[in-house]
C-alpha cells in the first residue's frame, strides 16, 4: 500500500501568530505522524518562516506555499520565488490550484513552468487538476483532466514525475458543502493513475501520491481514503482546525496499519 499523504491549504487564512497558536494545539494532538502517513500544511507566504518553526518538532511534518514563480528574480510584482519559499525551511509547493486557475490567470503552460522550477531548486510540487460542474455535466471531465495532467507535465522526465505529488480537484465540489461521492473519486484517480501509465509506465503511475482535493473533511475522510487510488487528501478547511486535521491524520494512520 502506498503511504498517505494529508495535506492543507491554508489559503488566505492565519497571520503568523495565529499559526504559532496553531502548531502548539496541534503538537499536544500529534508529536509524530502515524506509520505509513505525512502530513503537509501550507499557510500563507507571510506564516511560512513560523511555521516551520513551530512545526520543527513535529516528525514526519512538513511545510508549503501555495504559489510560486518559474524565474528566479525580476520586475513581478506581488510574485515569490523557489528560493524565496526554500529560505523560510518550507518544502513543498502548491502548482495550479484551481482558485489560481479561476481568478488569476493561471494557466497550463505556467503550471508546468511553476512545476519544473520547483522541481529544480528542490522543493516537491503538488500539481492540482479538476474539472468544473459544467464539464462534468457535459461529459468531458476526463478529458478536462488529461489535458490538464498532459499538459502539465510536458517535458518532465520519469524519474522527476516521481519526485511530485497530484492533487484531483472537483472544481464543483471546493467551499461548496459537495463533495464527490468515494466512487467518483476513485474512479477519477484510477482514470489518472492510468494516464501516468501510458506517460511514464506502471512503475512511475504507482509512485506517485494522488490526493483527493474536493472538501474532504473528518466526516468524510475515512470513506474516501479507504479508496484504492485515494492516496491522501489536499484539505482545505477543515485543516484549519487541529482537532479536525489531527481527525484525518489519524484515519489515514489507521486504514494503512489494516491494509499497509
Amino acid at each position: 500500500m502506498r503511504p498517505f499523504l494529508i495535506a492543507g491549504n491554508w489559503k488566505m487564512h492565519m497571520n503568523a501568530a495565529e499559526t504559532r497558536a496553531y502548531f502548539e494545539t496541534f503538537k499536544g494532538l500529534v508529536s509524530a505522524a502515524p506509520n505509513g502517513v505525512s502530513m503537509l500544511l501550507c499557510p500563507t507566504f507571510t506564516s511560512l518562516t513560523a511555521a516551520a518553526e513551530a512545526s520543527a518538532a513535529i516528525t514526519g511534518m512538513h511545510i508549503g506555499a501555495q504559489n510560486l514563480h518559474f524565474e528566479d528574480k525580476g520586475a513581478f510584482t506581488g510574485e515569490i520565488t523557489a528560493e524565496m519559499i526554500k529560505e523560510t525551511g518550507a518544502d513543498h509547493v502548491i502548482i495550479g490550484h484551481s482558485e489560481r486557475r479561476q481568478y488569476y490567470n493561471e494557466t497550463d503552460e505556467t503550471v508546468n513552468k511553476k512545476t519544473q522550477k520547483a522541481l529544480s531548486a528542490g522543493l516537491t510540487p503538488v500539481v492540482c487538476v479538476g474539472e468544473f460542474l459544467e464539464e462534468r455535466k457535459k461529459g468531458i471531465h476526463f478529458e478536462v483532466v488529461k489535458k490538464q495532467m498532459v499538459a502539465g507535465y510536458e517535458g518532465i522526465s520519469a524519474g522527476d514525475a516521481k519526485k511530485t505529488v497530484l492533487a484531483y480537484e472537483p472544481v464543483w465540489a471546493i467551499g461548496t458543502g459537495e463533495t464527490a461521492s468515494p466512487e467518483q473519486a476513485q474512479e477519477m484517480h484510477a482514470f489518472i493513475r492510468a494516464e501516468f501509465t501510458a506517460l511514464y509506465g506502471a512503475d512511475v503511475a504507482a509512485k506517485i501520491p494522488l490526493l483527493y482535493g474536493g472538501s474532504m473533511n473528518a466526516a468524510n475522510a475515512d470513506e474516501l481514503l479507504s479508496q484504492e487510488d485515494v492516496d491522501g487528501g489536499l484539505i482545505g478547511g477543515a485543516s484549519l482546525k487541529p482537532d479536525s486535521f489531527q481527525q484525518i491524520v489519524g484515519f489515514a494512520g489507521e486504514i494503512f496499519a489494516k491494509n499497509g
